[in-house]
């Protein structure tokens, strides 16, 4: 039992960096692209920072060690600000997964530094690093996949013909129970095993192109 709770305490202390670096960069990337589009409604919430405590909902981190699903506090947008509210809007969704991606890439591309420097990474660095990667690459998974209210879905939202839309938008209300099957079946590893090693796959293919 108290190997258990060890282990389990030793994961939330190495997995914390990463999950809290996935969710700040997703909410702040959806925030700065929104402001810079002419949506000044993430400044006027405070979501304009790196600042953790602005971006993280205490009980959705919590949820996301316990149950592997949780959440962030969504940035509130106002599309109707925007020049060109369908393109924009894309925009914005498409932002948080790219930031995402970004930021795994750089997780890598320090690991494959350090290792190439000689630099001495103790287990636990390098467990943080990889969680850092791993985290970041599955936040920009999950949210591209289009269930309202997904990042995914205000992408193809926006992509379809107005009827289509609106027809797509009436799901949400069983975005909860779509996302439970998600959940507690594998669909969710069908998709996410082969998008995280492609993925990973291209990360390396770019370092080995420079390093």
């Amino acid at each position: 039992m108290f190997d258990d709770l060890g282990g389990f305490l030793m994961g939330v202390i190495a997995g914390l960096p990463g999950l809290v670096i996935a969710m700040t960069i997703h909410e702040y990337a959806h925030a700065r692209v929104a402001d810079a589009l002419g949506d000044f409604t993430p400044r006027m919430q405070g979501r304009l920072t790196l600042n953790p405590v602005a971006h993280i909902d205490p009980f959705g981190l919590l949820m996301l060690f316990l149950i592997k699903f949780g959440w962030a506090k969504p940035v509130m947008v106002n599309p109707s600000n925007f020049k060109n509210p369908r393109r924009d809007d894309i925009l914005v969704s498409a932002a948080g997964p790219i930031a995402n991606l970004i930021t795994a890439f750089v997780a890598l591309l320090v690991m494959v530094i350090l290792f190439k420097i000689g630099f001495p990474m103790s287990t636990g660095m390098k467990t943080v690093f990889s969680l850092i990667l791993i985290y970041n690459i599955n936040f920009a998974i999950f949210n591209m996949l289009p269930i309202p209210p997904l990042d995914g879905s205000h992408i193809l939202r926006n992509l379809l013909p107005y009827e289509l839309a609106i027809k797509f938008q009436a799901i949400e209300r069983y975005s909860f129970l779509i996302l439970l099957v998600f959940l507690m079946t594998p669909v969710l590893g069908m998709i996410f095993v082969p998008m995280q090693r492609a993925i990973l796959r291209t990360f390396e293919s770019i370092i080995h192109i420079f390093l």
